[in-house]
């Protein structure tokens, strides 16, 4: 709640006028991610080239963003593994992410932007895994190199689109 009172720029009992409960205040931060992370997967879908918009969404989510943000992110994941009705949000949340990368990756193999080869589910989760570390990273880890740890990420994900490494899917 303080940090969230600190980035809204007021004490924590005024979040109360606007909000009735911590729960609405982190139900609200969630959907007004998944509103952001919609216009992502629209900008990502009409990019002419994937890897360049990939590093652009890298850079906007890992490097651009302050790193308070994965902070209220990881407090929100800790909070879905206590609340079924901030897990249901976040589950939605990620639901939509899944979708949205599934369908970004979908298009390009579509377009011959990746191999044929590629397996756009188990990719899918190994984007979605890279990120979630990177989040977590972040908010843990004040000394990370987000720039180098994007540019690697990058280099892995380059790899599996291009047919260089295969994914296998787990049993």
């Amino acid at each position: 709640m303080q940090d969230v009172a600190r980035e809204a720029g007021m004490v924590p009992g005024n979040l109360y006028r606007y909000f009735p409960s911590k729960n609405a205040i982190i139900l609200g931060l969630v959907e007004r991610d998944r509103t952001d992370i919609a216009a992502d997967f629209a900008a990502l879908s009409a990019a002419q080239n994937l890897m360049t918009a990939f590093e652009q969404l890298g850079r906007k989510h890992f490097i651009d963003q302050p790193r308070e943000k994965a902070v209220i992110a990881l407090q929100i994941w800790s909070e879905a593994a206590l609340d079924p009705e901030i897990a249901a949000q976040v589950t939605a949340f990620q639901t939509d992410v899944r979708t949205g990368i599934r369908g970004v990756l979908l298009k390009a193999r579509e377009t011959g932007e990746i191999h044929p080869d590629v397996d756009v589910e188990a990719l899918t989760q190994l984007i979605i895994t890279l990120s979630d570390g990177m989040i977590r990273r972040r908010a843990i880890d004040r000394d990370i190199h987000s720039y180098g740890e994007v540019e690697n990420n990058l280099c892995v994900i380059g790899a599996v689109l291009n047919g260089t490494v295969q994914l296998s899917r787990p049993c």
